[in-house]
């Protein structure tokens, strides 16, 4: 594990003066470059810069100009900058992204605000994953994605409804499940439809776990986009499922403690699972209510499984426990072994690969949207807990300092 000190890579005081030109404030200060024709329109200095997109980890500045990302680099004199910000003993990266949320506020019973719960704890994009389905979606694009300042995209779930009755075994009617329906409304409400999203719970979907996943496949294929496949307490033998997954699409809650996981007998990760990896197969967290074992992930990790993506799945029920928010999800993995740079990565470069945004995000490359967490790695004594109420231990945590978005506090 490595020490607060070692992380950030040499932190300076507060109100420390950095070379010429202004002096910086205290972390969490503006100040105005004095000198004019500034190049840029800010600056933020002295942070540890981790981006994996570019697999940089080092003491940084990072240059902002009209939104985009300028610049990034040793030494930028404040004085090139309009604002500076000091982000001294802090980490720097880009702005985290959830790949699974659940933000239809006030629509579903458990939506949660994107701009409350996300953006202001680091998280400038979410994809909300299949709360609203082909009658709901263009609601969910005017109401909530339109006015949010959070970037947030959206998966069309298979079924017709998606979560906005609530209704048990709401796929079990396979008159309910229309896959040129839920094409036709990731055609017509892009680019905020990214996605087809399936729930294969037995709950959900009874023992038409697979012709679910046909018409999904058909509905994805129909609408050219990559599907989100929730796993966990299936009918049918996870091999039967994956199988059926192409290159690009995401399985989600694959660490779940229930029946027909990803771990054999033995606790060897299933060689069907190994195969869909190099088959171009994506796995996600997506923490949850039940859906995340510690246990489930040691195992896998002890193997070099690692998470593509780390997700929350964070829902009004889930934000006193198990899941919290984003950034415990991912604290959670540094308790268990998981190096920051791989944890982060998960959050940022990964996942901004995984769907067709629109804009260069998860980088710090020139000319990315210049979206951006500062967050605190604090040392101290944590407990965590899991979807089943196990514990772990762990002795850092990430927290949140500020968050940019398109280059704005």
């Amino acid at each position: 594990m490595l020490t607060r000190r070692q992380f950030c890579e040499g932190m300076v005081s507060a109100g420390a003066v950095l070379g010429a030109g202004p002096r910086l404030l205290s972390a969490g200060s503006l100040v105005r470059a004095q000198q004019g024709g500034p190049a840029y329109d800010l600056v933020i200095r002295e942070g540890t810069v981790i981006d994996p997109s570019q697999n940089i980890h080092a003491r940084m500045d990072v240059a902002i100009s009209g939104g985009k990302i300028a610049e990034v680099a040793k030494s930028i004199p404040a004085t090139q900058a309009r604002e500076v910000i000091s982000a001294a003993g802090k980490i720097v990266c880009p702005g985290l992204m959830d790949i699974h949320a659940h933000v239809y506020e006030a629509v579903t019973a458990q939506g949660l605000s994107p701009d409350r719960y996300y953006l202001a704890k680091g998280v400038t994009t979410v994809v909300d994953a299949g709360s609203a389905g082909y009658t709901t979606v263009a609601g969910f694009r005017k109401y909530i994605a339109a006015p949010s300042r959070t970037r947030v995209y959206a998966l069309v779930d298979i079924g017709t409804l998606g979560l906005v009755a609530g209704i048990r075994g709401a796929m079990k009617n396979l008159d309910y499940v229309k896959a040129a329906e839920t094409a036709e409304a990731v055609r017509k409400n892009k680019p905020v439809t990214v996605g087809v999203k399936v729930r294969l719970t037995e709950a959900v979907a009874g023992t038409e776990d697979l012709e679910i996943l046909r018409r999904t496949r058909e509905a994805a294929e129909g609408a050219g986009v990559p599907m989100m496949v929730h796993v966990g307490d299936t009918h049918s033998p996870l091999r039967d499922i994956v199988s059926r997954m192409r290159p690009g699409d995401v399985m989600t809650h694959y660490l779940h403690p229930d029946r027909h996981g990803v771990l054999d007998a033995n606790g060897k990760v299933l060689p069907e699972i190994l195969e869909a990896r190099q088959r171009g197969i994506l796995f996600d967290v997506g923490h949850g209510t039940s859906h995340f074992s510690f246990r489930v992930a040691e195992q896998c990790m002890a193997q070099g499984f690692h998470p593509d993506t780390i997700s929350s799945d964070a829902t009004s029920n889930t934000l006193n426990g198990p899941v919290f928010d984003t950034l415990t999800t991912l604290s959670k993995f540094l308790a268990i072994g998981m190096p920051a740079a791989d944890v982060l990565r998960a959050a940022t470069w990964n996942p901004a690969r995984v769907f067709a945004y629109g804009f260069e995000l998860g980088s710090f490359r020139k000319g990315s949207e210049a979206d951006v967490a500062i967050l605190e790695l604090r040392d101290g004594t944590y407990s965590f807990i899991d979807s089943s109420k196990e514990t772990r231990a762990g002795k850092q945590k990430l927290f949140p300092d500020r968050t940019l978005l398109a280059g704005k506090l």
